[in-house]
C-alpha cells in the first residue's frame, strides 16, 4: 500500500462512522465523531469532500444534503493496514505481531477463544489462505 492510499487516522474514523452507520450526511458523521474528537463541523465537511475527491468515499448529490458512503471495503483497508504494519513494524513476522498485540491489551475470553478456534483451522489446513475466521474481526 502506497502512503497515499493508506486512509489518514481521521478518515478512518469516518470510515468507521459510514461502516457502521451505512451511508450519511456529514451532519450524521459530525454527530457521531466530531465532538469526541473535538472536530468542527466544517472540518468533517472538508475531509469529506477530500475523501470523495480521493475516491475513499462516494457522495450522492441527489438531495439538498449530500450523502456519503464508503467506496473502500473494511476487511480490505484491515487486510493492507495490517500486513503494512507487519512489515514496517515487525520485519515480516506474524508470531511478533500477534504475540506484542496479546500482550499489550488483555483479550476478553471470547476473542481467546475465536484465537484459539482460527488457530485450529490453520494448523489443521497447514497454513492461512490470508482471511480471518468469522470475517469482520
Amino acid at each position: 500500500m502506497t502512503e497515499s492510499a493508506r486512509p489518514s487516522e481521521a478518515e478512518l474514523a469516518i470510515l468507521q462512522v459510514l461502516w457502521e452507520r451505512g451511508p450519511s450526511t456529514v451532519r450524521e458523521v459530525f454527530d457521531q465523531i466530531g465532538r469526541a474528537r473535538g472536530t468542527g463541523y466544517t472540518t468533517v465537511l472538508k475531509l469529506m469532500q477530500i475523501m470523495a475527491t480521493k475516491g475513499i468515499v462516494a457522495r450522492d448529490e441527489s438531495r439538498r444534503s449530500h450523502v456519503y458512503r464508503a467506496r473502500l471495503d473494511r476487511n480490505a483497508i484491515r487486510q493492507k493496514m495490517t500486513l503494512d504494519l507487519l512489515d514496517r513494524v515487525f520485519n515480516g513476522s506474524g508470531r511478533d505481531l500477534v504475540l506484542h498485540a496479546l500482550s499489550a491489551r488483555k483479550a476478553s475470553t471470547e476473542e481467546i477463544a475465536e484465537i484459539r478456534s482460527l488457530l485450529d483451522h490453520l494448523e489443521k489446513d497447514g497454513g492461512s489462505d490470508g482471511t480471518v475466521a468469522g470475517g469482520d474481526h
